[in-house]
């Protein structure tokens, strides 16, 4: 007996439960909403709830985990205006962090979505991207583009293009990894903010005060505090590669796992405190302070304070966290060129490149009254 296969979504359909496909606004062409309409019409105000109820959602959890109860019984047309009244507050917002933060959780819906959809669908989502991916039997695959435009900003290890299996221009991966692409392809389209006419922007702003300033005040800014311990934190000293993964965050960016644990681990033991650290990772995308408290604790607590060792250079460079050569994004020359004592053969580990520059590198577990530990890492 032939087996069933599930009906593929209809436009409408795919359109409601993928609002940021290119074409998803065709669901409301009979309505025709002007797009005043949708920003001060009563009969908009659902909505305008709902999309306020998105917003929050991604606010209290950026991983997307914490679904909006009212989207499933919604009407395609109110689920996919509810989507488009987040996204165009949120670019009206005067500051880019909680666009980015609800980019982030809304990608991690929509690929947690495609991940267990039908075949078709997975495809037919990633087409509408516009990544024309296959499947073969044994994977999804690729194109070599594509790949590189979706891997690059994930900055995991084990999506480097030197860990894939490679042929003919295209790069077969497993349907997990296949979604995670996808999710990254979701994030970046809605990082960029809509193009809001001035009129409209006034008229966002003025009709939202209270909602926009609650936004505000729950995704707040990097900050900087003074060290303790140690000293103030100079991080004019730092090299290469901690300045540019606290110019991430700072700008809203994602960093790898690899190397949030590196920036926690090498601030720790340059005598920043627990909050300091804290602070640092303000501005990711998907922060979350409970879990950044827990995490941020889990490496600065090891061995009775002393922390878990900074990783050396070599390892630095295996994850790509290494910008010697400069990095091209980089707000100064200096940033931008080669840096003279990162080649020197003798330095190895950041810290150690800290110490050189005129920074302090404290024994945690000496100052913090734990067991005094050995200072491998200052060398």
């Amino acid at each position: 007996m032939a087996v069933r296969r599930p009906a593929a979504l209809t436009d409408r359909e795919l359109g409601a439960a993928y609002p940021f496909l290119p074409g998803a606004e065709a669901i409301v062409t009979e309505l025709a909403p002007s797009l005043r309409d949708l920003i001060r019409s009563p009969v908009y105000e659902p909505a305008r709830e709902l999309g306020r109820a998105r917003i929050r959602a991604a606010m209290d959890d950026p991983t997307g985990g914490t679904p909006v109860a009212a989207l499933s019984s919604a009407a395609p047309e109110l689920r996919y205006l509810s989507f488009l009244y987040a996204r165009l507050l949120l670019s009206a917002a005067p500051a880019a962090a909680p666009l980015r933060r609800w980019a982030v959780a809304e990608a991690k819906q929509g690929s947690g979505r495609v991940a267990a959809a039908p075949l078709e669908e997975f495809l037919e989502v990633g087409r509408r991207l516009g990544f024309p991916l296959r499947g073969d039997g044994e994977g999804i695959l690729v194109p070599l583009p594509d790949y590189l435009h979706l891997a690059t900003p994930i900055r995991e290890g084990d999506f480097r293009l030197v860990r894939q299996s490679l042929r003919a221009g295209l790069v077969r991966v497993g349907r997990d990894r296949a979604a995670r692409l996808l999710q990254e392809g979701i994030r970046l389209r809605l990082t960029q903010p809509l193009a809001v006419a001035e009129d409209a922007r006034a008229a966002l702003t003025e009709g939202e005060p209270e909602f926009l300033a609650e936004v505000a005040r729950r995704v707040p800014p990097p900050s900087s505090r003074p060290g303790s311990t140690g000293g103030p934190l100079l991080p004019d000293r730092f090299p290469p590669c901690l300045r540019r993964m606290r110019r991430l965050l700072e700008a809203g960016e994602n960093l790898s796992h690899a190397g949030r644990f590196a920036l926690a681990a090498f601030l720790h033991r340059g005598g920043a405190s627990f909050e300091t650290i804290v602070d640092a990772y303000r501005g990711a995308p998907d922060f979350d302070e409970s879990i950044t408290r827990y995490q941020v604790e889990h490496i600065t607590q090891r061995d009775d304070g002393r922390g878990y060792e900074p990783p050396e250079c070599a390892t630095l460079r295996s994850h790509g966290l290494c910008y010697r050569d400069g990095d091209p994004t980089g707000p100064t020359p200096a940033d931008r060129e080669p840096d003279p004592l990162c080649h020197e053969p003798f330095l190895r580990h950041p810290l150690q490149y800290y110490r050189l520059r005129g920074g302090s590198v404290v024994d945690r577990a000496a100052a913090d009254g734990g067991a005094s530990g050995g200072g491998g890492s200052s060398r």
